[in-house]
């Protein structure tokens, strides 16, 4: 069994990023503080989440660029997941079962491996939350709201996480309500957790997708869904809100990583 600490963490580091144009390495390892260009530099993404998380286990679930990763965190005691193929992020939360199943902490964060600025305050504040709740989403409020998904609230209570392409289609009276918006990082019991990846398992969704030139069919599967399953199982899931967007930004495209080796200069939550 592994050392009890304060709460295990899942770190979701298996894609290829495709929208980081120009780099075809695996995001997570790219640098904070730049060098030549932005591609080049000191310092990955991982570390400042890594040093982020509370004390505890920790897992990368990999895929992309894996051996990479695993070289450049050797020494940071990680757990490794292997993902076989990309397959959404209950597909990457499904792959991490292994870990959750040795681990006797009682809480776990899941986070992205693009999203350096969550500060460590956060994260211990969705722990404490989910002493009283079977999971947690962390929340926030965009400028702009196209893309995200909606973190759909009745009586303080999270009812289901809709995605974009399905809410933009919403009465405008209803939209206008929308005020928390899904980061993709929670918490969560680790008994629920185990308990609702095998009825996630159960819930695939048929997606055609283009993988070296050539397309394929795979069976992906999402945490939206295990949220809504929790929510209709009549499980305690509950939300936080960050006070600023900037917090839970995703390093998505090289303007956004521009941007955060910018804030990364001015120190932005490296004190918090």
């Amino acid at each position: 069994m592994m050392k009890e600490g304060h709460a295990a963490s899942i770190i979701f580091a298996a894609g290829y990023g495709s929208r980081m144009k120009g780099f075809s390495g695996n995001k997570t390892l790219l640098p904070l503080l730049p060098g030549s260009n932005p591609f080049k530099g000191e310092y990955p993404i991982i570390y400042e989440i890594v040093r982020n998380l509370p004390k505890g286990p920790k897992a990368l679930v990999i895929h992309h660029k894996k051996e990479e990763i695993i070289k450049a965190t050797r020494d940071l005691g990680v757990f490794y997941c292997d993902q076989p193929i990309p397959n959404g992020t209950g597909g990457a939360l499904i792959a991490a079962q292994e870990f959750l199943e040795k681990i006797d902490q009682k809480y776990c964060i899941i986070t992205m491996g693009d999203v350096p600025f969550v500060m460590k305050t956060t994260y211990h504040s969705i722990i404490h939350h989910c002493s009283d709740k079977d999971f947690i989403v962390l929340g926030f409020t965009p400028k702009d709201k196209a893309q995200y998904g909606i973190v759909e609230i009745e009586n303080e209570t999270v009812q289901r996480i809709t995605e974009w392409k399905y809410w933009k289609d919403y009465p405008m009276e209803m939209q206008r309500h929308f005020d928390v918006f899904n980061s993709g990082i929670y918490a969560a019991r680790r008994s629920a957790l185990l308990t609702y990846l095998k009825k996630l398992k159960e819930r695939p969704h048929r997606v055609e997708k283009e993988r070296d030139g050539r397309m394929i069919v795979v069976d992906e599967y999402f945490i939206t869904d295990l949220v809504e399953l929790m929510s209709n199982d009549g499980c305690k899931v509950g939300f936080n809100l960050v006070d600023e967007e900037q917090e839970v930004m995703g390093i998505d495209t090289r303007d956004d990583l521009v941007l955060a080796q910018a804030l990364f200069r001015k120190g932005i939550n490296r004190k918090k």
